[in-house]
C-alpha cells in the first residue's frame, strides 16, 4: 500500500527527509510570518502559499530546498542573491548552510508587496 501524500505543509514537512526538516520549519516559519492570511496549500506535491494568487512556494530535495518567490522576485534581488545558488524559478538553500533568513525575509516581503506582478510561478 503507497504511503499517503501529505495534505498541508506541517505534513509534508513531517514526511521530508529528517536533513531538510529544520531548515524547512524555519522557512516556513519566515513565510508564514511575512504572509499570515495566505491560504497554505499543497499543489503538485508541493507546498504553496496563496493569497490569491501565488506568491511562494518551497520544496525539499536530497541536499537542498528549493525557495521559489517568482522570477521576478529573484531578479529584484539579483545582487544580494550573487553568492547563492539560484535557477530562473528558485534560490537553493543547501542543508549544511545556514539558512539566509533576512535575505529571505526581504524577498517573501517584496512578493508580498508586488503581487499585482504578472510574472507567473513557472
Amino acid at each position: 500500500m503507497a504511503s499517503k501524500r501529505p495534505t498541508t505543509i506541517a505534513e509534508y514537512i513531517r514526511a521530508a527527509p529528517r536533513e531538510s526538516q529544520s531548515h524547512l520549519r524555519r522557512l516556513y516559519a519566515i513565510l508564514k510570518s511575512v504572509a499570515p492570511q495566505a491560504q497554505e496549500t499543497i499543489k503538485w506535491g508541493t507546498p504553496f502559499f496563496v493569497e490569491p494568487r501565488f506568491l511562494f512556494a518551497f520544496s525539499a530535495h536530497k541536499a537542498h530546498l528549493n525557495f521559489a518567490p517568482t522570477p521576478a522576485a529573484l531578479r529584484a534581488f539579483r545582487k544580494e542573491l550573487k553568492n547563492h545558488q539560484t535557477t530562473k524559478n528558485f534560490l537553493q538553500l543547501p542543508y549544511n548552510e545556514p539558512l539566509p533568513e533576512d535575505l529571505i525575509r526581504k524577498i517573501a516581503t517584496h512578493r508580498l508587496q508586488n503581487m499585482g506582478n504578472s510574472d507567473a510561478f513557472l
